[in-house]
């Protein structure tokens, strides 16, 4: 069995089937305006249920599914798959219960606002200190502040200090109620120049906007990608945008690749998903790598 570290490993509703869900998903951007009205259907967020809507392949094996699991049944289903740590994305008080269960198996992701200036800093040092948290959560899709504000700076810094890592999200998105390049590349490579010595990972790799990803990835030493969010199967498709992807990522940017399953988003098992890494045209060293080695370098594992 190849051993994985998942970088988008989201949690399983609880027992009660209460979802574990990031306070994002579940409150406005911004600090709200209670004079708007309703939401148009199908406008912003909601216009994902649109976009992937034929996500899921019928013709695959039926996914395990993640309601009332407790995180124990969770973390065998990790174990089922050869995940031995998963990175989670949820709201800080869940994670930290979650790391102090199970510190070895997870490595929490800190979400801070950008907007909380030096109260956010000191926040992200008490959960890195106290609840061993062990990378900051920067994601432009849900504050609407680019990864290259000025605000996010004292954050960066902090992160350099504490020598720990961050995941920005780096991709298109699909809300049609806030621009839809927010997390272009090119805000990576600003950060990277005024921070040499921050490793950055850019969720989900910068699709549509490939091209440009590979040339940061090759320019920037401590930048690193990763893949979640994205079915790996259609990476080798001609056409699909993810051809030079592939094909640095199979020699020049072999170390620089790793993945997360997303599992659930697809609708199959996490084995089915780390069977597709492996069956990609990629040298068998170099699926071991995008699956595990990088990753265990990239967060100092071990």
């Amino acid at each position: 069995m190849r051993k994985v570290i998942d970088l988008e490993c989201d949690l399983p509703p609880d027992e009660h089937g209460n979802p574990r869900k990031m306070e994002e998903a579940t409150h406005p951007p911004g600090y709200g305006d209670p004079e708007r009205l309703p939401p148009l259907p199908g406008h912003g967020f909601s216009n994902y249920a649109r976009i992937f809507t034929r996500r899921t392949d019928a013709e695959s094996a039926p996914a395990t599914t993640k309601h009332g699991m407790s995180l124990g049944d969770f973390v065998a289903l990790m174990d089922r798959a050869g995940v031995e740590v998963g990175v989670l994305r949820a709201g800080n008080a869940i994670i930290a219960d979650v790391l102090a269960q199970y510190p070895r198996r997870f490595i929490g992701l800190a979400t801070i606002s950008p907007h909380d200036g030096m109260r956010g800093v000191r926040e992200l040092v008490r959960l890195v200190q106290d609840h061993g948290f062990g990378a900051l959560r920067v994601s432009s899709l849900y504050n609407m502040v680019p990864a290259s504000d000025r605000r996010y700076y004292p954050l960066y810094a902090k992160c350099v200090e504490l020598d720990i890592p961050v995941r920005i999200y780096t991709n298109m998105n699909y809300a049609t109620d806030r621009p839809y390049d927010l997390g272009h590349p090119c805000h990576l490579d600003q950060i990277a120049m005024d921070f040499p010595e921050l490793r950055i990972v850019a969720g989900l790799s910068g699709w549509p906007w490939v091209n440009e990803m590979v040339a940061l990835l090759r320019r920037h030493p401590n930048l690193y990608c990763d893949t979640a969010s994205h079915r790996p199967r259609y990476f080798g498709v001609p056409g699909s945008g993810w051809e030079q992807f592939l094909q640095f990522g199979n020699t020049l940017l072999q170390d620089k690749v790793m993945v997360g399953l997303s599992w659930e988003a697809f609708g199959i098992p996490m084995e089915a998903v780390v069977e597709e890494y492996a069956a990609l045209p990629l040298k068998d060293s170099v699926v071991d790598k995008w699956l595990y080695g990088n990753a265990r370098r990239f967060f100092r594992l071990g």
